[in-house]
């Protein structure tokens, strides 16, 4: 069974026209507030790529209007199901900036599950979005992925990151995290929660994203500094794996 979906959200940026199109038509950009690696051909017709852990995806800009419009959809699957992507930018008064994403297409197998985890994921990462541009305008930031041990349920990974994180299970936003990778010593403040699914967590340079489902956690970490990706992934997955045994 296949389901047609069109979601539409809005939100105001603390940030100009070109700050915004810079962050969410180019590689960089994405890079800074998505998931994963990303690349843009600056033009339409060109390609957007994204790179995860054991798994990519290649997708065709339809339109490019910079500063106004971009969108891309992805190459439709065997069975039907594709995404797309449309943002509208529209500048306001005092460098700050509307913009509207619209995700759409067509989902097959168990829709009505991945359709609730876009409704509720799109918001999130348009909260990305917005502390990325608000926090570190004009930098762009080094993603860190890597998936944590597999898990009984989300409440065993909830429990366990939230510890070894030095917070509280039931961490509400504003509270501070003091925790150590490596020999290093991170303190940050807790910007974003969604028990037991999402926790994010801003330091002087980083956003650092929790993202889990089934049993299962993500790193999607933003790095705005000079680390060696591979390297970060390794500290990171050893955290991880020592966060969960």
């Amino acid at each position: 069974m296949s389901h047609e979906f069109e979601l539409v959200h809005d939100v105001e940026l603390e940030a100009t026209p070109e700050q915004v199109w810079a962050a969410i038509a180019t590689g960089p950009g994405i890079d800074s507030w998505f998931m994963g690696r990303n690349e843009v051909e600056p033009r339409e017709g060109g390609a957007a790529r994204m790179t995860m852990p054991g798994w990519s995806a290649e997708s065709t800009v339809t339109v490019w209007e910079p500063g106004h419009r971009f969108a891309y959809r992805s190459t439709t699957a065997e069975d039907g199901s594709f995404m797309a992507f449309e943002y509208l930018i529209e500048g306001r008064e005092g460098a700050a900036t509307s913009l509207r994403l619209v995700h759409s297409g067509i989902l097959t197998g168990d829709w009505e599950t991945e359709y609730d985890a876009l409704k509720e994921g799109n918001p999130l990462y348009l909260r990305n979005l917005a502390l990325y541009l608000k926090h570190f305008p004009g930098r762009t930031a080094v993603p860190v992925a890597v998936f944590g041990p597999q898990q009984p349920d989300q409440d065993t990974v909830w429990a366990a990151v939230t510890r070894a994180a030095g917070l509280s299970k039931d961490v509400r936003e504003g509270d501070e995290a003091h925790f150590t990778l490596g020999d290093r010593r991170i303190d940050g403040v807790v910007d974003t929660v969604r028990e037991p699914g999402f926790l994010g967590v801003r330091t002087g340079d980083a956003l650092l994203r929790f993202v889990g489902r089934d049993g299962v956690v993500l790193t999607s970490h933003h790095i705005f500094a000079d680390v060696d990706r591979a390297a970060a992934e390794e500290s990171w997955g050893a955290w991880l794996a020592d966060a969960l045994s």
